[in-house]
């Protein structure tokens, strides 16, 4: 592997507590690692998800292992279809239904009707999310277009790709609630009465992802397009990897070595096995710190150990590691 020829300053961490002198590592340079869409790698069955979904005009709901790429299709749909980037709502576990279309400020509508001489509108307390702003982007009216950020408002009405991301971490009743606006494309702002609906031309594209930490309710299954990303195999991973690390990086044969002990380690007793997206992040540390494993065994032993806190998360793990090439 060729190591990176730039390089970088920063002062070493030494538990005496003394400063030291500037030391110069290779520079991970971020660019040609980064996740641009052009360069997802879809399998084709999941590409045919995709398709299927949006000939039925149903989400599509995507689950697999953490670090598979399920949050990056959004990504790459988008890109595919000419359209802006994914609009996200990151599920949490105080999440309800009306989140995923808009906020409203309760506490401070109440603070400011108590100080304020003249009442304020109730539209300054609301803020739309993932969801709602995709569905006022498809309105044609202007009435709809105001509530817009600049760059969706100037380019209305529009489709748009929304990313419901990790939607098990949802109370339970989350998705069931959400069914009727999510087929209808419609929603009231309660607190001003007011429904907004998408445009059917400018219907939005729904992906959700799962890690499946709960089992999502039935009623809202049968609404979805459903597939599952499998882990990839190794002609897959090196297929992911070129294309995220450049075509001036890593020798095919030192990528391909290096997916191989990749795969070792992740069919070793491990708690959490590392995924695709640890992967890329490795193979960087690996290419700048130059450890190559052209001969059978990595160049640089101690380099390998510092890599491998990237790829385990947990004491136990990095103790496997260690004692498999110890």
């Amino acid at each position: 592997m060729t190591a990176n020829a730039g390089t970088r300053s920063f002062n070493v961490y030494q538990p005496n507590g003394s400063r030291s002198a500037p030391a110069s590592l290779p520079a991970l340079d971020a660019s040609p690692w980064s996740d641009d869409p052009a360069g997802y790698v879809a399998e084709e069955g999941l590409q045919d998800a995709v398709n299927v979904a949006l000939s039925l005009g149903q989400p599509l709901l995507v689950t697999g292992e953490p670090g598979t790429g399920k949050t990056q299709l959004a990504g790459s749909v988008a890109y595919s279809l000419g359209l802006p980037a994914p609009l996200v709502f990151r599920t949490k576990s105080t999440s309800v239904a009306r989140d995923l279309f808009y906020r409203y400020e309760a506490l401070q509508h109440f603070h400011d009707a108590q100080f304020r001489e003249e009442a304020s509108a109730i539209d300054r307390y609301v803020t739309f999310e993932a969801l709602g702003l995709a569905i006022l982007a498809s309105a044609s009216s202007a009435d709809a277009g105001i509530h817009l950020p600049k760059d969706l408002r100037d380019r209305a009405p529009l489709r748009s790709v929304v990313l419901i991301d990790e939607i098990d971490k949802a109370p339970r009743d989350l998705p069931n609630d959400v069914l009727d606006e999510v087929e209808s494309m419609s929603f009231t702002v309660k607190e001003t009465g007011r429904t907004f609906s998408a445009d059917r031309r400018y219907k939005p594209i729904v992906i959700l992802t799962s890690n499946s930490e709960k089992t999502l309710p039935d009623a809202f299954l049968r609404r979805c397009v459903f597939f599952h990303l499998t882990f990839p195999s190794g002609d897959r991973l090196m297929e992911i990897a070129r294309r995220r690390i450049g075509p001036s990086r890593f020798d095919d044969e030192d990528v391909k070595l290096a997916i191989r002990h990749f795969e070792e380690i992740r069919s070793l007793a491990l708690r959490k096995k590392p995924s695709t997206a640890e992967l890329i992040a490795w193979l960087r540390v690996l290419d700048a710190l130059d450890v190559s494993f052209r001969s059978g065994r990595a160049t640089n032993r101690d380099a390998l150990i510092m890599s491998y806190a990237v790829l385990a998360k947990n004491k136990d793990d990095i103790a496997v590691l260690a004692d498999r090439i110890g």
